[in-house]
């Protein structure tokens, strides 16, 4: 079974930044494709970006296109967020997970715990 550890969440102003990560077990990050979701309270969970496994084309929902980044680091098993220009409609819980691939991002493991990110002045 695939573990799957978010960090990095917080506390931020609007137009601050923050850097998720999250830590997955065995060769997930180098063999599937990746992506992050985000859930607010009472709402589905929504897809918000993608990387391919071969740490080429990513994918981006409008809203957060320009101000976040999806990376990945083979070797420590890692994903990455880079979220800037942070909006207060970005709140939410982020989730990470390997994907069916980036044009169909259906999460293929059971979901970690997720990491708060919280926008407000």
């Amino acid at each position: 079974q695939v573990q799957l550890v978010e960090s990095g969440g917080g506390l931020v102003q609007p137009g601050g930044s923050l850097r998720l990560s999250c830590a997955a077990s065995g060769r997930t990050v180098s063999t599937y494709s990746m992506g992050w979701f985000r859930q607010t309270a009472g709402k589905e969970r929504e897809f918000v970006a993608a990387i391919r496994s071969t740490n080429g084309p990513t994918r981006y929902i409008d809203s957060v296109k320009g101000r976040f980044t999806i990376g990945k680091d083979d070797a420590k098993s890692t994903l990455f967020l880079q979220m800037d220009n942070l909006k207060l409609e970005d709140t939410a819980v982020y989730f990470c997970n390997a994907l069916q691939s980036v044009i169909s991002p259906v999460p293929q493991f059971d979901w970690g715990q997720g990491t708060q990110v919280t926008v407000s002045s």
